[in-house]
């Protein structure tokens, strides 16, 4: 539990450093050009995910001057998430809008319900997934890494409408290169360790 507690302290801690300088007007010799300026993102219906799985982006790193992105994200009822995975140099953090998230993290599974939030640090081995027989809509921010690129690519570039089957070697290529890209890591019984957990749990 303290140790669970240090890592969650640091990952705020890191964050928040990330976007204090901003925030408290540290901004004194930097360039005009390199301030964050005022974004205003209109408000949207939800995902129209039709039971799958999907993600829309909201902030942009490009807007944030690399600082923080956040897409949103939906997940089908029963439906099983990535293979347990760690990031080099992303911190994430969610924000569940509606359901209820399970998040394995190390060894730890914790339920994260609608308007809780969930901070998960680099280096640390986590996944998600819906439990529940409702749809899952969550927020998730990413700090000083653009991912908002690497989920956009899974999602709406490598599909099978685009050249890239699921399962097909030439699909499986790109994403090892998109994996290296970004820092992403999995370990060689992850694809095990995911379908222990979608048995387990009865997930798709």
């Amino acid at each position: 539990m303290e140790r669970r507690n240090f890592l969650m302290t640091t990952g705020l801690f890191a964050a928040y450093s990330a976007l204090a300088p901003i925030a408290m007007g540290s901004t004194q010799n930097t360039p005009v050009e390199e301030l964050l300026k005022p974004v205003l993102l209109p408000a949207m219906p939800p995902i129209d995910f039709k039971g799958g799985m999907d993600i829309r982006v909201w902030m942009r790193s490009s807007m944030t001057n690399g600082l923080f992105s956040s897409v949103e994200c939906a997940v089908g009822p029963k439906l099983m998430g990535p293979a347990p995975h760690h990031h080099l140099a992303l911190d994430e953090m969610m924000f569940v809008l509606e359901g209820t998230a399970s998040v394995l993290v190390g060894d730890d599974i914790v339920e994260v319900q609608a308007g809780g939030w969930h901070l998960r640090p680099r280096l640390i081995t986590h996944t998600f997934w819906n439990a529940s027989d409702k749809p899952l809509r969550f927020v998730d921010m990413y700090f000083n890494q653009p991912f908002e690129e690497y989920l956009e690519r899974i999602f709406h570039e490598l599909t099978p409408e685009n050249g890239y089957p699921d399962g097909s070697e030439k699909k499986g290529k790109e994403i090892s290169l998109l994996d290296e890209k970004f820092g992403l890591k999995y370990s060689p019984t992850a694809w095990d360790e995911r379908k222990a957990i979608a048995d387990k749990f009865g997930l798709k």
